[in-house]
């Protein structure tokens, strides 16, 4: 049947199926607006109809990504050699041993090293403090230990290799020597990470950026452990969105004690953001989302029932963030709501009864078409007004006594407040203007004519505008007030600049040379393109 066929009388729809009486006690709509539906409450409990309340809490926001463990960085150490020379005894083999804070690492033989150690011999048998001082400190910036030096001290021989300890405990990583390689300082021998504490390097969407702060509580799984959670934080959140994915690198940490993570891992990971204020809530499947509207149907009670517009925010597994349509108190349909909405949709304004009054004034942008100084009116094309439920149109509006109309020109933009009258019209009240017309402008030379300095006004023959397809000319010019016009008699021919207002105003006029106005044969010449 047709919804939109109605008749005052009992009769036939155009489809032959009988009409069906509407009675005005049993329609809603006036008390809750257009598109309040009313249902029996044994058509109700057919439909299965299950409502929930309105939740004014924190929402808790859980943004599900991947990510891989890495070596705490802040704990890992390149060993470099100070000086040129050859390995003579590598005692870590392969990558992935494990060392202890001064285990040795290799022994290198170099003659920077022995030369150093000669000089401090050297130093030592001249009794030099100076020398003495400045040999251990080349041998302390060649990374010699201090107990070597007070070895070589004691014993005054020089030793042709030297044994290199690790600075700290931890896992060989990326072992790039071997024994009898000839190495520069310039070579990273080996990497020696920790793993007590690791990082996980994930990369969370766009959308999801503005939650995730330094601190936030971090769970944690992996494939290969099932079953198992580790607990960490967010440590850093880096500065800058990958430009191809479109994703924000956040770097989590999470203790290692038992040393089950290890570094290249696949982990799934989860980044709990609550947000601290309060907000509305409601159920996940209450929001009908149809692409260009979200709605939700309201149980107003007695069987009473409206679809009403919202703007919903943030989306967790369970409920969906609020942020305009709803109040705390409401109750919304989570079920059977598909068939109500399909019936209120018909008539309803998806808007929920309001009591605000309508503003006094309104206000509003658009563009001044034409000025009436002396009835004090301006034509303006304005865009909406939703206040009052105004379109785009073209309207006369009465300038108010406080407003300089003097200061309207046509093809001003105007931010401008229109304010109601007690006679039922409509003022401008107050103007912002928010660009002035474009105003064209030429120049060209001439032939002053007429002066008249009480008007400010020159009649001069002009030569022809040839960027406006103008031919020459005689007509009445205004001068700006910042030229002198006593500065101009007639018969002075001129060079002059002026713009195309309300009138044809002079901005620009200078003599023209003698033999400027021989060259031109006394011809008015176009200095348009100038």
């Amino acid at each position: 049947m047709d919804s939109n066929y109605r008749r005052d009388k009992p009769g036939k729809s155009p489809m032959g199926m009988d009409l069906i009486p509407v009675y005005e006690d049993g329609s809603s709509g006036e008390d809750f607006g257009p598109g309040a539906v009313k249902i029996a409450p044994h058509v109700v409990n057919n439909l299965g109809v299950r409502t929930a309340p309105v939740e004014l809490k924190n929402m808790h926001t859980e943004i599900s990504t991947v990510g891989y463990v890495q070596y705490d960085e802040d704990k890992l150490i390149h060993i470099h050699p100070r000086v040129d020379g050859w390995i003579e005894k590598l005692y870590v083999k392969a990558a992935g041993n494990p060392v202890k804070k001064g285990q040795p690492l290799y022994t290198l033989y170099s003659p920077q090293l022995v030369n150093a150690q000669e000089e401090l011999l050297i130093a030592l048998k001249r009794n030099n403090s100076s020398l003495i001082s400045a040999a251990k400190d080349r041998l302390k910036a060649l990374q010699l230990s201090a107990d070597f030096v007070q070895k070589l001290e004691k014993t005054r021989k020089v030793q042709q290799t030297i044994t290199f300890y690790s600075p700290q405990a931890g896992v060989v990583d990326g072992l790039k020597v071997r024994e009898g390689f000839y190495v520069k300082p310039g070579n990273t021998l080996l990497s020696i990470g920790q793993l007590d504490q690791v990082w996980v390097e994930a990369e969370v969407f766009e959308r999801d950026a503005a939650l995730i702060k330094k601190g936030l509580p971090v769970s944690m799984t992996l494939d290969y452990l099932p079953g198992e959670d580790w607990a960490g934080v967010v440590d850093y959140v880096y500065p800058t969105l990958n430009s191809k994915t479109r994703t924000l690198r956040v770097r989590l940490k999470f203790d290692n004690t038992d040393y089950q993570l290890k570094p290249n891992m696949f982990a799934q990971v989860s980044i709990h953001a609550n947000q601290a204020d309060s907000t509305i809530l409601v159920p996940k499947e209450a929001v009908i989302r149809t692409g260009k509207q979200d709605r939700v149907v309201l149980a107003l009670g007695d069987g009473q029932f409206k679809s009403i517009e919202v703007t919903i925010g943030r989306v967790d597994i369970d409920s969906i963030e609020i942020l305009d349509g709803l109040n705390e108190d409401d109750v919304v349909m989570t079920s059977a709501q598909f068939l109500i909405d399909s019936e209120s949709s018909k008539s309803s304004d998806f808007k929920r009864m309001t009591h605000d009054e309508v503003p006094n004034s309104v206000w509003m942008q658009g563009d001044v078409n034409s000025v009436m100084a002396g009835h004090r009116m301006v034509n303006i094309s304005h865009g909406p007004a939703e206040a009052w439920d105004w379109p785009e149109m073209v309207m006369d509006f009465t300038v108010a006594e406080k407003v300089d109309i003097d200061s309207l020109k046509s093809g001003q933009s105007l931010h401008f407040e229109v304010s109601k009258t007690e006679d039922g019209g409509y003022e401008i009240t107050g103007i912002h203007i928010m660009s002035e017309p474009e105003v064209s402008s030429a120049t060209v030379s001439g032939l002053i004519n007429a002066i008249d300095i009480d008007t400010r006004i020159l009649n001069i023959s002009r030569g022809p505008i040839e960027k406006w397809d103008r031919p020459a000319a005689t007509m009445d010019f205004i001068v700006a007030d910042n030229i002198e016009m006593v500065d101009f008699n007639v018969g002075d021919n001129v060079t002059f600049t002026f713009e195309v207002r309300d009138d044809l105003v002079i901005t620009d006029i200078s003599l023209e040379s003698d033999e400027q106005h021989g060259k031109e044969n006394k011809a008015a010449v176009d200095h348009s393109n100038h």
